[in-house]
């Protein structure tokens, strides 16, 4: 009820269910749980990951001061909650190691002020900020996003400890050598072995390569229930299964591996950290496995079929424009449950 003299929600005495849960908790437990996964990305790319991690995120928190003083709408409460923290971090994980630095601020700008603000702000965005904003820079720089992939003795800490040096195809020294991603789909591409994906020395994006990383952020916001367990399980089912029974017109040796696609590419970091999102998916459970299902059939479909080797950014983007439409099938009856058999009232 609304007291029409001083604006002030009153809250009646009527059962009410509470919760020790707050915006602001669940966004920093999501920022410890991602920590693991930029050590991985420092450790095998460089020191250079965590400048562009700071851009990302601090690029994040000034747009946010700035929209919302434009909005004329409280600030400091706003930047405690964590959410433009997330955004940058998860935006600075899907970009490639040796980005330049105005990327991520370019594109944390965007997802703070086109994506986020433009729409009400936080609660309110159609879609996940950070990967609208890396589809957007995938546009914007489709040079500088597809290129310079290192693995952790081109530019990690691997070249400090065993100090190798690096020569292209002519012979001459050189920092880091470009090469294809896992995905790639052309013939004779790297493939990896599982150990390489599992710790993460392979070429990727800073955040995306490290699977016992993303594993225990994971497995972190699971056992915090700060994320359903059964949206990142029926996403990766999914993508398991289609793999599985879809031809693969990609010339590699790793095209019907379920487990390769599971493990390389961004699927696990997607599954956990964005599929999850509470603003962008359904809102029952029927609606965030659907969202799941049809997240990791695109995600299959595009890889196998498209020219582009990673499917999970658009397939989860494209997900979140149909959230609408399956709130809209899948919300629950009035008052709950079906009645039992036999309850009906019967006329006369």
């Amino acid at each position: 009820m609304l007291n029409q003299t001083n604006n002030n929600l009153i809250v009646s005495a009527s059962p009410h269910i509470r919760d020790m849960e707050s915006i602001p908790k669940i966004m920093w437990g999501v920022v410890l749980s991602l920590i693991p996964a930029g050590i991985a990305g420092v450790f095998v790319f460089g020191y250079y990951c965590f400048y562009v991690v700071f851009l990302s995120c601090i690029t994040a928190v000034v747009t946010e001061i700035f929209i919302l003083s434009l909005r004329k709408l409280p600030v400091l409460n706003t930047i405690k909650d964590g959410s433009a923290v997330v955004t940058g971090i998860l935006l600075a994980y899907t970009l490639p190691p040796g980005v330049p630095w105005y990327v991520p601020v370019v594109g944390s700008f965007f997802a703070i002020a086109i994506v986020k603000h433009a729409f009400g702000g936080l609660g309110n965005n159609i879609w996940n900020p950070a990967l609208a904003s890396r589809a957007f820079l995938q546009v914007a720089y489709p040079v500088i996003i597809n290129s310079d992939w290192r693995t952790l003795e081109q530019h990690g800490a691997g070249k400090l400890f065993h100090n190798i040096a690096k020569v292209d195809a002519d012979g001459k020294l050189v920092d880091a050598i470009t090469r294809a991603t896992p995905l790639a789909k052309e013939a004779g591409a790297d493939m990896y072995n599982f150990a390489q994906l599992f710790v993460g020395n392979i070429p990727g994006c800073i955040g995306e390569t490290s699977a016992i990383a993303l594993l225990l952020g994971g497995a972190y916001l699971i056992y915090k229930r700060y994320i359903k367990w059964y949206v990142p399980a029926c996403y990766i089912a999914t993508v398991f299964i289609m793999v599985l029974i879809l031809p693969s017109k990609a010339e590699t040796a790793w095209a019907k591996n379920p487990f390769y696609h599971i493990f390389a590419g961004g699927l696990l970091l997607g599954a956990f950290f964005m599929a999850t999102d509470m603003v962008t998916t359904p809102l029952t459970k029927k609606g965030l496995i659907i969202f799941a299902a049809g997240a990791g059939m695109l995600t299959v479909l595009i890889r196998f079929y498209s020219g582009y080797p990673e499917g999970v950014c658009y397939a989860i983007l494209l997900m979140n424009t149909a959230t609408p439409l399956i709130d809209r099938f899948t919300k629950p009856r009035l008052y709950g449950a079906k009645l039992r058999k036999g309850t009906e009232c019967k006329k006369g």
